[in-house]
């Protein structure tokens, strides 16, 4: 998750229905296969990173943001877990990118440094925010430079030199109402959107993202993110 929103849930990161979700896309993306180690770009808190070490489907992961004071190291189920601010090269197997490219001015040059840094064969799972439309003040308390389409993000993805193997829109049963709110926002100043909900409505909202599960990889229509799975070839 991005850095400055850390303080805003604290401790509840796992509880609150947007990243409860965002985490369980990430699964459904991986599928079955478990991978040695991960390379978590623009990690923030490194809640993704944890969530697949202690789900068992990577041994070891490294976090790189430079938002962080310094190099640290922990543990996470006896499993090594690096923070840090830059990295040269790496030997992962798996990278991800949540929520990362639209944070720069060249996406495509930000993907394939990191592309030139692990072995070929690599597997890339990137999201982003969905459709310039939702544009709102979230976008710009986060310093976001754009959102995107699928075929946008696709065709990132190409051109830093990944091949891609799936892409899909999620968050779609949360669509309409997101967008009902954020078009009828009359106000685009930097404000955070993200706030603690009562578990009642934690509850609801993730019991509501769960219908999309069965045929979530299919929708290439509509969703407030995009998910893309490719590979270093």
């Amino acid at each position: 998750m991005d850095v400055k929103e850390i303080d805003i849930l604290g401790d509840h990161i796992a509880d609150h229905w947007y990243y409860r979700h965002k985490a369980q896309v990430l699964e459904r993306c991986l599928g079955p296969r478990g991978y040695r180690s991960m390379l978590d770009i623009g990690a923030g808190s490194g809640f993704f990173t944890r969530h697949l070490m202690t789900s068992g489907l990577i041994e070891r992961g490294v976090c790189v943001d430079t938002g962080y004071a310094e190099d640290a190291d922990e543990t996470v189920n006896a499993k090594p877990l690096g923070f840090r601010t830059q990295i040269t090269d790496s030997d992962a197997d798996l990278v991800l990118l949540m929520d990362v490219l639209e944070h720069v001015d060249d996406d495509a040059a930000l993907l394939s440094a990191y592309v030139d840094q692990v072995p070929n064969g690599a597997d890339f799972i990137i999201s982003v925010p969905a459709f310039s439309f939702l544009w709102s003040g979230h976008d710009v308390f986060l310093e976001h430079r754009r959102r995107y389409t699928l075929a946008e993000l696709e065709a990132v993805v190409i051109a830093a030199g990944l091949e891609v193997e799936d892409g899909f829109y999620a968050f779609a049963p949360v669509f309409p109402i997101a967008a009902t709110l954020r078009l009828l926002e009359r106000r685009k100043t930097a404000e955070s959107q993200l706030t603690r909900h009562h578990p009642l409505v934690n509850a609801g909202l993730s019991a509501l993202c769960a219908l999309e599960k069965p045929l979530m990889k299919r929708n290439r229509l509509a969703g407030l993110s995009v998910f893309c799975r490719a590979h270093k070839p």
